[in-house]
């Protein structure tokens, strides 16, 4: 193994070169490099940029799958959603918004519905952290490669990340003018237009310019109007200079911005309950019961996502001696507008579903490393996270949501209106404020503080010159301070039904076994509730017949915080570790064991679904009386009606990782084999039930697993690629789930194998042009894809095709023809109860549930000029 620090964070960052098609440790250089510096590069080698130094990935000791940027132009690999196809062990997946954008390695990953989440999953850009999804979605830049480091990464990664990491390295500035431009035309009438510039502005500064546009016609239609959605509609700017005053000194400057403005997600109907559907149709609604494979819905408006995202880096990097200094300082900006008619009906029950989220965030990182001649080198670093969100969202009723609630109630919802405003002691209700009036609803306004700041550092001992103990630490400090201020207008929601049917008479609490199973209040389940909603049974004091309607109180009252009983505040502090002993058996044979940790702090539930916790407030009315009503909220005169009991935040993540590794190549074969078992205590699970998301922790939630990557070339000009990842993942322990104890189940949406086959032909013609055949297939077998258990009927199997054939020219012209998702493989990426029609209010198995569909095949030509 060479001398020098050959795994610090400067090898992982940037300098990792160029990898595999899909499997990206194992490829060779020869057609994965841009055609100019084919020929300056040893194709059995990776250049070290950082150090100076030539250092195959095999001498690498982790798990991390490197693909380039030739592999993924080939496969036509737009945005990060698409790179899934060529890791097998990431998974990425983009659901309501084009902002909502999950990344998931190994089976742990999250925080896409919920801006107060952080990803388990780090996405870094140049060296530069991404905090939230919606900052890190965009076309994928004049790329160099991308770098899936699996399990914690705390010592090489300031901002701990206790799934994995996703670094996506970029090209720098050169010295020689050169460019590229390229056009793609698709079905959907998709067009991809991006260009590069890059050169020489004086002896010492270089320039680099890029930008594109990403435009497409939707796959789904809106049966409403005609529209379509699931569209893409986007364009980015990036430019760079680079500066090297002298050998030793370089500074790296990035700007970028990015926008997106597109009619975004495609949700289908998986099961359509007849209960809803039929009151829907009956109320002058249209629901498809046709399958979420039409690719057709119904809408009352298009949805909106409107993003931007800009920033600004600068990196500085120091030599002296046996000694490199590197800063990076980050400013970035990101803004998220959204809309969406939820309820995915013509019907108006939802009126607008808005978002409206500002993210800043300042980071600063230093490190330092050394490249001694001897035995011990090391890394040491610190970082500093600052970040400021304001995230604002308003749900309200549409003009059919009384008819609706009314219908489902037998007519009580309004029938009873005029009994239950007097017994509350409400006025009588004018239009605006009648029961389910239009544009009623909540209207919230977050404001999300959170610095933090990360000591880490690495360091390596040759033991032999064959055998190398390296050690890593971090220390991390987390600070989160969290204000809200919502306001309810829902009237209904607003009301204590158990208080109303006490003004009637109507004794709150009964002696036991006085009614029957499935007699009890949902809410308070010390309060009956009658037999049936309808017909309404004399108020004679054997039942509340009330309490029924408590199943349309969407948007009760929100206590807002801090307040006398919660602060708001959370502080986190954390050590966490890594040991990796690596063993270069041959000059073809490496092999490597680790063990390591990982740490994510406290994640805030940042929405209307935000509760005080059990131990603050004990649900229940004050009808009731002692003892559910003791808690210190309504101590402090602070409870409102209907107010729950839920969670503020999900504690923090603690990781932990078992890893043996082997790494092997020759001349014309080479593969990666990984071991591991790999855990998550209080894993954050943000679930959602078909009225709001639920945020707990799971006890434990762990995974063993085997990955396997390898790679041939039978003859100069051919190579087959494969990758496999087996996975066994359970939550070990899951008691306050959204859906109960599910300890020992099989989380969803984690398959127990996925697996990558590629395919890569280059036929070298007389006079420097070239023919290059590939081909990709993507397989995940068939797992379930929600946690709820009534909903284990439903599975997910991915068997997914890709395949591209460029003509490239002596003259840097090149035309493909490409495909993805050839056989047009249809599957449910997740489903979920649909809003306000689910099994959350009808009962399990009489609700709707509605679903995003996998999208179709795509294939186009495309032409580029490289210069």
């Amino acid at each position: 193994m060479k001398k020098g620090n050959r795994v610090f964070k400067t090898a992982m960052l940037s300098t990792i070169s160029m990898a595999s098609l899909g499997v990206g440790s194992v490829a060779y250089a020869q057609d994965e490099l841009p055609q100019a510096e084919e020929s300056a590069v040893d194709e059995d080698v990776i250049i070290v940029t950082a150090t100076k130094r030539e250092q195959t990935l095999q001498d690498v000791p982790v798990a991390v799958s490197v693909t380039s940027a030739a592999a993924i132009e080939r496969a036509q690999v737009r945005d990060l959603k698409d790179l899934q196809t060529l890791v097998p062990s990431l998974r990425v997946s983009q659901l309501q918004s084009s902002a909502s954008t999950d990344f998931i390695i190994r089976g742990f990953g999250n925080g896409s519905n919920n801006v107060g989440i952080e990803g388990s999953v780090g996405v870094f850009i140049d060296g530069v952290y991404r905090s939230r999804s919606a900052a890190a979605i965009s076309d994928l830049p004049n790329l160099q490669r991308v770098e899936v480091l699996r399990g914690p990464q705390s010592t090489l990664f300031g901002k701990n990340a206790s799934a994995g990491v996703i670094s996506i390295v970029t090209a720098e500035p050169r010295y020689e003018f050169g460019g590229s431009a390229e056009l793609s035309y698709g079905n959907f009438d998709a067009i991809v237009a991006k260009a590069d510039v890059t050169g020489p502005i004086g002896e010492n500064i270089a320039f680099s310019l890029a930008g594109g546009i990403n435009k497409r016609d939707g796959y789904g239609t809106n049966l409403t109007d005609g529209s379509k959605t699931s569209e893409r509609d986007r364009w980015y700017a990036r430019a760079q200079l680079l500066i090297e005053p002298s050998e030793n000194v370089k500074f790296r400057i990035i700007g970028d911005y990015d926008k997106i403005d597109e009619n975004c997600c495609f949700v289908g109907n998986v099961r359509a309950g007849a209960t809803p559907t039929g009151a829907i149709n009956a109320i002058g609604g249209r629901i498809n019961p046709n399958g979420i494979f039409s690719y057709s819905e119904y809408q009352n408006f298009p949805s909106q996502n409107n993003i931007k995202n800009g920033g600004v880096s600068v990196q500085a990097d120091f030599e002296f001696g046996a000694f490199k200094l590197t800063s990076i300082s980050a400013y970035r900006e990101s803004r998220a507008k959204t809309n969406a008619d939820s309820d995915f009906t013509s019907a108006d029950l939802i009126g607008e579903n808005r978002g409206d989220v500002d993210i800043k965030t300042k980071t600063q990182e230093l490190r330092l490393t050394s490249d001694f001649e001897g035995p011990f080198n090391f890394l040491i670093g610190g970082y500093y996270f600052d970040e400021d969100i304001g995230n604002k969202q308003a749900l309200t009723t549409g003009r059919d949501f009384r008819n609706y609630a009314n219908l489902l109630s037998g007519g009580n919802y309004a029938g009873l209106e005029a009994t239950i405003r007097a017994l509350a002691g409400l006025p009588a209700a004018t239009p605006a404020t009648q029961f389910g009036a239009a544009g009623q609803g909540r209207f919230e306004d977050w404001d999300y503080k959170n610095k933090a700041y990360s000591v880490f550092g690495t360091a390596d001992f040759e033991i032999t010159e064959s055998l190398t103990l390296t050690g890593g630490f971090n220390y991390t400090k987390d600070k989160k301070d969290v204000a809200s201020n919502t306001v309810v207008t829902d009237v209904f929601s607003n009301i204590d039904l158990v208080q109303v049917g006490a003004n009637a008479g109507i004794p709150a609490v009964f002696p036991a076994g006085t009614f029957g199973p499935g007699q009890t209040s949902p809410l308070y389940p010390r309060i009956t509730r009658c037999p049936a909603p309808a017909p309404v049974p004399a108020v004679t004091g054997t039942c509340n017949p009330f309490l029924p309607l408590q199943a349309f109180q969407f948007q009760p009252q929100f206590l807002n915080f801090p307040n006398a009983v919660e602060d708001g505040k959370t502080r986190d502090s954390k050590w966490t570790y890594s040991v990796r002993l690596a063993w270069e058996a041959t000059d073809n044979l490496n092999l490597y064991l680790s063990y390591g940790t990982g740490f994510k702090a406290t994640s805030w539930n940042i929405s209307f679904d935000s509760r005080p916790f059990v131990a603050d407030f004990v649900a229940g009315s004050p009808a009731q009386g002692a003892p559910l009503t003791a808690s210190p909220i309504r101590t402090a005169g602070l409870a409102l009606p209907n107010l729950r009991s839920g969670t503020r935040y999900a504690l923090p993540e603690n990781a932990t990782v078992m890893e043996a590794g082997l790494k092997a190549r020759w001349d014309r074969v080479a593969f990666n084999l990984t071991v591991f078992d790999q855990s998550i205590k209080n894993f954050q699970g943000n679930s959602f039930l078909g009225s709001g998301f639920v945020l707990t922790n799971a006890g434990k939630q762990s995974t063993f697993g085997i990955e396997f990557d390898g790679s041939v070339r039978p003859v100069d000009g051919l190579q087959f690629t494969a990758g496999f990842t087996y996975l066994d993942p359970k939550y070990d322990s899951y008691v306050g789930s959204a859906f109960g104890d599910i300890s020992g189940q099989q989380p969803a949406g984690i398959s127990e194998l996925s697996a990558t086959l590629g395919a890569n032909y280059t036929h070298e013609f007389a006079g420097g042009t070239a023919l290059i055949l590939s081909t990709d297939f993507y397989h995940q077998a068939k797992v379930l894809i929600n946690d709820n258990p009534a909903y284990r009927i439903y599975k997910r199997e991915v068997n997914d095709l890709s395949a591209s054939a460029t003509l490239r020219l002596e003259n840097g012209l090149q035309f493909t023809l490409w495909g993805r998702n050839l056989t047009n493989a249809r599957y449910l990426q997740t489903i979920f109860p649909s809003v306000i029609q689910g099994d959350d209010i009808f009962g399990p198995g009489n609700g709707s549930i509605s679903g995003y569909p996998s999208a179709p095949r795509t294939y186009g030509v495309a032409v580029k000029y490289k210069f």
